[in-house]
């Protein structure tokens, strides 16, 4: 979640250096450097059994599954940011003279909060789409059972797909596994 704190402007350089000191997460984007704050107990327990289910379906497959505190880089604008969820091929790859920052994410997921959901959609997600590697996008509302699916189907194309119901499945084409909205909003919801 974003932390309504004030921002301020440092080099890519400064914000690593940060970053890595601080007991808090920061974003950075365009020269900002922007707090994180923790998620509420819906969004942590859907960001768990979504990282339970693909953890099951891709045991023993060539894919890393990293989790909120896991840097994500965005070479071309020289953004860093921190997904709910994140899939990459494995072994992931870094971020030169890092060993700290994924660059090659296929498959990510955001659970939406009031403070987050307009970034999430909007920024962000254009953000993501300039990474080469990223096929496929999930935004999840924890207030209701809601998700939004998003898989690229070509050069600046893109599949949009929702889903309402509890019964629903949603199919992640990117990684092969197909997710029961019942299973993923189990601890929150229930028929």
């Amino acid at each position: 979640m974003l932390a309504p704190s004030p921002t301020h402007t440092e080099t890519a350089e400064d914000y690593l250096a940060l970053d890595v000191e601080s007991d808090l997460r920061h974003e950075y984007r365009h020269g900002e450097v922007i707090p994180m704050t923790g998620g509420t107990p819906a969004h942590n327990e859907i960001i768990r059994l979504l990282v339970f289910l693909l953890t099951a379906d891709l045991r023993k497959q060539p894919y890393s599954i990293f989790v909120t505190d896991q840097r994500l880089w965005i070479p071309e604008l020289d953004r860093y940011t921190y997904p709910d969820v994140m899939v990459t091929p494995r072994p992931p790859e870094l971020r030169p003279d890092r060993t700290d920052t994924v660059m090659n994410p296929i498959f990510l997921a955001e659970v939406l909060s009031d403070s987050t959901e307009k970034y999430d959609r909007g920024d962000k997600f254009e953000a993501y789409r300039t990474i080469p590697t990223f096929q496929e996008y999930l935004l999840i509302t924890q207030d209701k059972p809601h998700v939004e699916q998003y898989v690229k189907q070509g050069e600046n194309q893109w599949l949009f797909t929702e889903y309402h119901d509890l019964s629903a499945t949603v199919e992640l084409r990117s990684v092969g596994v197909t997710i029961a909205l019942a299973d993923l909003y189990e601890a929150v919801f229930s028929e």
